[in-house]
């Protein structure tokens, strides 16, 4: 019989983290997303391994306080199981996703604004989104289930501890979570680049605000800019046609607290 000249199929990479995790489990990676997750008593932790060296650094942030017991593994294990391209720092911790809190507790959860994302898909942007929410005190974000990324390692390493701090609020319908955000007392601020008037020469006041931004190109969909109190831009060079969205929602924030 004569011998194929077919090369040999490449061996299967292991599953990716989601898949391994079992059902409802996800792995986080990085020392920060880790940390955070460890100190968040809403996280149902399942299991962590470190090197060594990431376990000394976990030990010093945790005054030694563990809520699950730290197994010890090499840098080579986990490409088992994380993607390629994940900066662990010798750190993954197997956790069940975080509870989808109702719209009216997120609002409740404190004072400051709220964003509202209208298909914004990139986890590393959300995740910087996140991080830009927790450093300016934001309450909540609030997004639509089917046009968002779901909760991800990699997505909680943009973070960077955040996802842990700033309620996420996933929700079947944007324009009817901007009406009752309306009825609960905030101010609907889309940003756009052609509105008339910047964020900062807008008539904020006092008022609390929801601040909705669209994705990257194509914006806020038209039924969301309706659902807007008020549609306000950055004030950006004539030479720049945008920012990302993510950094957008920082300079935006900023501006919120100056206000």
């Amino acid at each position: 019989m004569r011998r194929s000249s077919q090369t040999p199929p490449a061996p299967r990479r292991p599953p990716q983290p989601e898949a391994r995790g079992g059902a409802g489990g996800l792995w986080l990676h990085g020392l920060h997303a880790v940390a955070a997750a460890l100190a968040n008593p809403a996280r149902r932790l399942k299991r962590l391994l470190v090197t060594e060296e990431a376990e000394a650094a976990l030990a010093a942030r945790l005054d030694g306080r563990w809520r699950v017991a730290p197994e010890r593994a090499e840098r080579g294990r986990f490409a088992t199981f994380l993607p390629e391209d994940a900066v662990h720092q010798g750190a993954a911790l197997l956790v069940e996703p975080l509870p989808n809190l109702t719209l009216d507790r997120a609002v409740e959860h404190g004072s400051g604004p709220v964003l509202v994302l209208d298909q914004v898909t990139d986890p590393r942007n959300i995740g910087a989104i996140l991080r830009s929410a927790a450093a300016f005190g934001a309450s909540a974000l609030v997004m639509q289930d089917r046009h968002a990324p779901p909760e991800t390692g990699a997505l909680a390493r943009a973070a960077s501890g955040a996802l842990e701090i700033v309620p996420v609020v996933r929700v079947v319908n944007l324009s009817r979570a901007l009406d009752e955000l309306k009825k609960a007392g905030l101010w609907v601020v889309g940003l756009a680049g052609e509105a008339p008037v910047t964020l900062a020469q807008s008539g904020l006041g006092g008022r609390r605000v929801a601040l909705v931004l669209g994705a990257e190109g194509d914006g806020m969909r038209r039924l969301t800019r309706e659902s807007c109190d008020e549609l306000c831009r950055l004030p950006i060079a004539p030479e720049m046609e945008s920012l990302n969205v993510s950094a957008a929602a920082a300079v935006a924030l900023y501006e919120l607290g100056r206000k």
